[in-house]
């Protein structure tokens, strides 16, 4: 749940292109592409990039039961430049906005396995009061929850300090970059964060990354640490949501399994969508032929 967006990407001084994202859809694409069955709860636009996101989603197999198209502007994202990355968003009363919950398939909830939330569909009112509310009701009708905030900023300031720990004290599996941390606690030490995360809701599966500097999955005592497998990159775009998915994926098979072998699908689904320009899902033969590449650190 949340948004889907168009990026638009400067390619040159003159150039740019438009691809379809969004951290949420991101997530419920590269699901499907794992082999699970999934659906984007959210609302996009009528025009041509709403159709864009449309005809993408289908293509993706996605349940577009759940998608809502609206007459209403397109949420975009402006990527001014690329390394590092800079860009701004525009959506003043966008499509995004306008999601109505109750609008879904009757009785949806009953084949729920897992809702995932995070990004800027739980900032930008009043989608996010819905979505959080969401949440909640999914939760007390013993849903699974995952949660990547993907910290964005402006609009991830102090206002947001309380849809965080709600969401983390909800979930039960959260993702979270260094830098996300940094930029969530306003702490240069991302650490204090993650010790904050940690004691809102110990519990939790809590997935820790540092790009190149590999991963940490924490459950409970239990600790695994390790590096991605070596790939070419062509691009990060998507990693993290690919990442996100790829343990969520393993979960659902073998919820189980040690966290060491979460880990490694988790990295190898991250370092799969490296290998591609754009956001490029995981495929399943893809991620099992990098899992063993995953090096994982003795603590």
């Amino acid at each position: 749940f949340g948004e889907a967006l168009t990026d638009l990407i400067r390619t040159g001084p003159d150039r740019w292109r438009s691809a379809c994202g969004g951290s949420p859809w991101n997530v419920a694409v590269a699901m499907s592409s794992l082999g699970q069955l999934s659906a984007f709860g959210g609302a996009i636009s009528q025009d041509s990039l709403g159709a864009e996101i449309w005809q993408c989603s289908q293509e993706a197999n996605l349940d577009m039961r759940f998608i809502q198209q609206l007459p209403r502007p397109p949420l975009l994202a402006v990527v001014h430049e690329l390394d590092p990355p800079r860009y701004f968003f525009v959506g003043e009363n966008s499509a995004d906005l306008h999601f109505r919950p109750e609008g879904l398939p009757m009785g949806w909830t009953r084949s729920l396995r897992w809702a995932h939330f995070g990004s800027l569909g739980l900032v930008r009112q009043p989608l996010a009061e819905r979505l959080l509310s969401l949440a909640h009701a999914l939760k007390s009708e013993g849903r699974l929850i995952s949660y990547d905030p993907n910290f964005r900023a402006p609009p991830m300031d102090a206002s947001y300090d309380d849809t965080l720990e709600q969401m983390c004290r909800l979930a039960d599996v959260i993702k979270v970059s260094d830098e996300d941390l940094r930029g969530l606690f306003r702490l240069p030490d991302y650490r204090s964060g993650l010790a904050q995360i940690a004691a809102w809701n110990p519990g939790a599966w809590l997935l820790l990354t540092r790009g190149s500097e590999g991963a940490t999955l924490y459950h409970g005592v239990e600790e695994a640490s390790a590096l991605p497998p070596r790939v070419d990159v062509v691009d990060t775009i998507g990693a993290g949501d690919s990442a996100m998915a790829g343990l969520l994926d393993s979960l659902m098979r073998d919820a189980g399994a040690p966290a060491e072998q979460h880990l490694r699908w988790a990295l190898a689904a991250g370092a799969a969508a490296c290998t591609a320009p754009g956001f490029a899902p995981p495929r399943p033969g893809h991620v099992a032929a990098l899992v063993d590449a995953v090096e994982v650190l003795k603590i």
